[in-house]
């Protein structure tokens, strides 16, 4: 069953993959690793224009390593989860100052980067230099867990029984491709609110929907919310230290959100993040940006 279940999958990939520009030859690792980074909980339609004007700004980890770590955090946009800037930043320059300005080649050398996570160094080793890993994201996990396993949704945290599958069914030959497959099919047909069974090139194998498509039965599944939580106002913050040319004074902050508690926490929160930084004379600014 393995060998077919990568042949349909990777065969349907030939056809239906989005022409991406970090899929692309040449694009190199370090603008893999950038995509690798801002596609986290992001979706593809908000990380491309971004990526772009960030390669174009900062086309090398030494071109980014030297500027501050609030020119990250100002050209990030609205991605959301800002510490993603910050870790990129923080990795531009351990590549530079250990690795020669290039990006490492290793999954144990890239997992000791700042920030980067067992995914991420899986899919920089994977994607960007041919390697042979088990490259799990949300997308790979659900269809693993049901084409193979039965079951609608995979557990919240990747468990040692999904690694053991997911390793169990790397080829030989072309992993990074099978990978890459595997991880476009969960994110445009078997999708987690409406899969498009009709169009899986794997329907006719997958134990899920031969089972008649069981409702999942574990532990609730909540969605996020954000009108009104103080990641909101977090970025309602950040958004005035981002578009200013300089120190921003507290009034000015004070105004995008009504209730004070709630900001002095989001702007305490900041600060302890890193992502914004007070100044003696009581303003702010993204951290170490030129006054």
């Amino acid at each position: 069953m393995a060998g077919a279940l990568r042949e349909a999958i990777v065969d349907w990939y030939g056809v239906a993959a989005r022409d991406l520009p970090w899929r692309r030859a040449g694009v190199g690792a370090w603008g893999v690793l950038v995509s690798e980074i801002m596609l986290q909980q992001t979706p593809v339609a908000r990380v491309l224009p971004v990526w772009e004007d960030w390669m174009e700004r900062w086309p090398t980890p030494a071109a980014l390593a030297d500027e501050p770590p609030g020119e990250a955090v100002r050209h990030w946009g609205r991605l959301g989860y800002p510490r993603r800037a910050l870790n990129l930043h923080a990795c531009a320059r351990a590549i530079t100052d250990d690795h020669d300005g290039k990006v490492p080649s290793t999954y144990d050398e890239l997992r000791r980067l700042p920030g980067i996570g067992d995914y991420t160094a899986a899919a920089v080793a994977s994607f960007a230099y041919g390697g042979s890993h088990a490259v799990l994201d949300t997308n790979v996990r659900r269809v693993l867990a049901r084409a193979v396993r039965g079951e609608e949704f995979p557990p919240k945290a990747t468990t040692a029984a999904e690694r053991t599958l997911a390793e169990s069914l790397i080829p030989e030959v072309d992993a990074p491709r099978w990978a890459v497959a595997v991880m476009e099919l969960g994110a445009l047909v078997c999708t987690a609110r409406a899969p498009r069974c009709a169009d899986c090139p794997v329907a006719g194998e997958c134990a899920w929907r031969l089972a008649g498509r069981p409702a999942y039965d574990g532990p609730a599944r909540r969605g996020q919310t954000y009108a009104g939580t103080d990641r909101q106002c977090r970025g309602r913050l950040l958004a005035v230290l981002r578009e200013a040319h300089g120190p921003v004074p507290k009034p000015a902050l004070d105004a995008v959100w009504s209730d004070a508690v709630q900001r002095e926490r989001a702007l305490d929160g900041l600060v302890a993040d890193g992502l914004a930084e007070p100044l003696a004379d009581g303003t702010y600014r993204l951290p170490g940006t030129v006054i």
